[in-house]
């Protein structure tokens, strides 16, 4: 993971078996506030294409619900976060948003109306 000690949690003489929190703070204060947008998108992306059986399994984890609350997440995530990422960063976010929408659109037997979908609250309808 991103500027993650390379010391395991475990590792620490002072409470062994316990995290050392100040140490991830560390490593983590070190990361660009764009970087961890962007880490925290392209994480809600791979679970949605999960959720929607976009992965090797198929359907094996395939749940719309599910599917449904991650890419909405996503959606406000790229929304609130416009302003403060690059296009070049956000637009191909964007991009996976819009593919996961469609791809949401094409599995659900029933059709949400447009401007209902996942996320469409904040990027407006989605069409194929």
């Amino acid at each position: 993971m991103w500027g993650m000690s390379e010391t395991s949690p475990s590792d620490t003489p002072e409470t062994p078996g316990s995290p050392d929190f100040d140490a991830m703070a560390r490593d983590i204060a070190e990361v660009p506030a764009v970087e961890v947008i962007v880490t925290v998108a392209v994480n809600l992306m791979s679970a949605a294409a999960v959720k929607l059986g976009l992965t090797e399994e198929g359907d094996q984890h395939k749940d719309l619900d599910e599917a449904r609350k991650l890419v909405h997440a996503l959606a406000g995530l790229l929304d609130a976060s416009a302003t403060e990422i690059s296009s070049f960063h956000a637009a191909p976010l964007r991009d996976g948003l819009k593919s996961l929408q469609l791809a949401f659109r094409e599995a659900s037997l029933v059709a949400d109306e447009p401007g209902k979908g996942p996320g469409e609250k904040y990027t407006g309808a989605v069409y194929g």
